[in-house]
C-alpha cells in the first residue's frame, strides 16, 4: 500500500497491515570485557576508548574501589576497579575503559575486553529481585551460549 492509500486507510486495514509487517527487533550495541571470569557489557553510547598499561595515580582517604585517576590528554579521569566495586578480589588489571555521560569521564579497570555485540532489547532479563548488586541491571544469553551480565552505567556514574 502506499503512503497516500495508507492515509485513507480504514482502521481495519491498518490493523491489517500492522500485523502483516515485519516486526523491528530493536537492538542495541555492547562493548563485552570478562572481569573474574564473568562476561559483562556495558551499552556502546557510553564508551569513549580503551587503554592498556596506564599509570594510575593512586589517592589517599578514597573508597578501595577507586584505585586512582590517570591524566588522560589533560583530562583527569577517576578509576574504578570494577572487581573491588562488586565484591571481589583485587587484580593487577592493565585494560581501563573509559566511560562518559553527561561529559562526565571515569574509567574502568577490567580484566580483558572481548568483542562488540549487538544484543536484542527484549532478550534482557531484569535481575532477580533478591539481588545485592545494585550496579547489575540485566542479563542475557549471547549466541555462543555465554551470559552476559549488562553494567548499569547510570548508576556506576552515581556511585
Amino acid at each position: 500500500m502506499t503512503d497516500e492509500n495508507m492515509l485513507f486507510a480504514t482502521e481495519d486495514q491498518m490493523a491489517e497491515l500492522l500485523e502483516e509487517a515485519p516486526a523491528e527487533t530493536l537492538t542495541d550495541k555492547y562493548l563485552v570485557f570478562l572481569t573474574d571470569g564473568l562476561r559483562f557489557g556495558v551499552e556502546a553510547e557510553y564508551v569513549v576508548e580503551i587503554i592498556n598499561n596506564y599509570a594510575i595515580t593512586r589517592l589517599p582517604i578514597v573508597p578501595p574501589y577507586v584505585r586512582g585517576i590517570i591524566n588522560l590528554r589533560g583530562l583527569i579521569i577517576p578509576i574504578l576497579d570494577i572487581r573491588s566495586r562488586l565484591g571481589k578480589a583485587p587484580a593487577e588489571d592493565d585494560c581501563i575503559v573509559v566511560l562518559s555521560q553527561n561529559e562526565t569521564q571515569l574509567g574502568i579497570l577490567v580484566d580483558t575486553v572481548d568483542r562488540m555485540v549487538d544484543v536484542d532489547r527484549e532478550s534482557i532479563s531484569p535481575m532477580p529481585a533478591q539481588n545485592t548488586q545494585e550496579l547489575i541491571s540485566g542479563m542475557c544469553s549471547l549466541a555462543e551460549g555465554e551470559t552476559l551480565l549488562i553494567l548499569d552505567c547510570e548508576k556506576l556514574f552515581q556511585a
